[in-house]
């Protein structure tokens, strides 16, 4: 599964980019959206690479996006009492072990927001116009994503 963080802001955008973005939910700065890995999801992330940030997320970092900034409808948190009474897993940590699985997906939780509104990152991101392997934020960054999303929880 892929955490995708939106990187650049909104101006000068692609017609074509900015609709990928919009079906991928990342309509502002610093959202975070959870992806599966999958052929359509990597072709909508080549298009919006320019954009974004992604890297495959593990058990940890996906507890902590859950249970710090989760949120459903009217911005209450996800919370174990909300997930034992309208979800099959009593615990967020249940609820990450399904997701990384593939046996579950984050948006059939009822009445949840399907992206992760994120602070920006500490220390700030190295540079947003430039890719990950060229010493820039942007692109396929494996499992350093794992690290971003701690410094912007």
């Amino acid at each position: 599964m892929y955490a995708v963080i939106r990187v650049r802001g909104t101006v000068n955008v692609n017609p074509d980019i900015k609709r990928t973005m919009q079906l991928m939910r990342l309509t502002r700065t610093n959202h975070c959206v959870l992806i599966e890995e999958n052929p359509v999801s990597k072709g909508m992330l080549q298009v919006a690479k320019d954009y974004v940030t992604w890297g495959e997320i593990n058990k940890e970092t996906l507890m902590a996006l859950i249970a710090k900034r989760g949120k459903l409808m009217g911005d209450a948190p996800i919370t174990d009492e909300y997930l034992k009474g309208s979800t099959p897993f009593p615990t967020v940590e249940k609820l990450a072990d399904a997701l990384l699985a593939h046996s579950f997906v984050y948006k059939d939780i009822p009445e949840v927001k399907p992206l992760f509104r994120l602070n920006p990152p500490k220390q700030g991101y190295r540079t947003i116009k430039r890719s990950v392997q060229n010493k820039g934020s942007l692109g396929y960054r494996k499992d350093a994503i794992n690290t971003l999303i701690q410094r912007m929880l």
